[in-house]
């Protein structure tokens, strides 16, 4: 029977397809390092108290990013090539979601909009990465080689979504809430068609790499499929509700470390 669970226990058994999945992510976390530490570089005056949180929500990114390259070196593989079509970040940057890495490579200081387009984009993305590593930390946990990187990865993940909702709790607060659901309805709709995207694309590659009978791999497609069709209808609109979190300033103080990964 196909299940979350059982296709990713065939992606982890086999070297190829596990270096594959590995390198997509360490790819996806370290530029998200990246623009995160570029964004705090350029943080308008008025809102540099929320540079540190931006610092730290780049360094969970890069140690992420550091994480799975260490599974890969303990695992025993190398690092291979990213497919374009499986680039989640290039994507979304493609479809004008989030901000645009002209700017962010440039040295003008960004505006208070540009700060609210990037936490609502943040948003949107890290409820899928939390829901993500929700659905393997509830199946993979007690793994031996990649439960306590689950966990690590996942606590963060949570983490940052909580930092999202207050803060864009606080710019709403401030006068700011209508281009915060516009920017958020934006972003959603555009997300989840990258990801719809992307799924499809993984899934073609490690159906070739796994050997995958066309029947398997058309049954996965019609799933992803089916996903978007109700993303599309109302589920996203779960990316868009903002509640304050339990977990108030979520990042603050320094990140986690790694060591035994990294």
């Amino acid at each position: 029977m196909l299940s979350a669970k059982s296709l990713f226990q065939e992606i982890l058994d086999n070297d190829e397809s596990f270096a594959l999945f590995c390198s997509i992510a360490a790819s996806g976390e370290s530029q998200g390092g990246w623009e995160n530490a570029r964004i705090a570089a350029l943080v308008p005056a008025d809102q540099r108290d929320l540079a540190p949180k931006i610092t730290r929500h780049g360094a969970d990114e890069d140690k992420h990013g550091r994480i799975f390259n260490a599974l890969m070196k303990k695992r025993g593989v190398e690092p291979v090539p990213v497919p374009p079509d499986t680039d989640y970040t290039m994507l979304l940057e493609r479809h004008g979601i989030g901000l645009a890495h002209d700017k962010l490579r440039a040295d003008r200081p960004l505006t208070v909009q540009d700060i609210v387009t990037y936490l609502a984009h943040s948003r949107v993305t890290e409820q899928r990465a939390s829901e993500q590593m929700d659905l393997l930390r509830k199946h993979f946990a007690d793994h031996p080689g990649i439960g306590r990187a689950v966990k690590m990865i996942s606590h963060d993940e949570d983490n940052h979504l909580a930092y999202c909702h207050e803060e864009l709790l606080r710019f709403a607060y401030a006068g700011h809430g209508r281009a915060i659901q516009r920017t958020l309805r934006e972003c959603a709709l555009a997300e989840i068609r990258v990801y719809r995207d992307v799924s499809l694309a993984v899934m073609a590659h490690m159906g070739r790499i796994l050997g995958w009978p066309k029947a398997k791999s058309a049954v996965l497609a019609a799933g992803i499929h089916a996903v978007y069709a109700w993303e599309r209808f109302a589920g996203w609109r779960r990316m868009v509700s903002l509640e304050m979190p339990e977990h108030r300033n979520a990042l603050d103080g320094p990140p986690t470390t790694a060591a035994e990964f990294a």
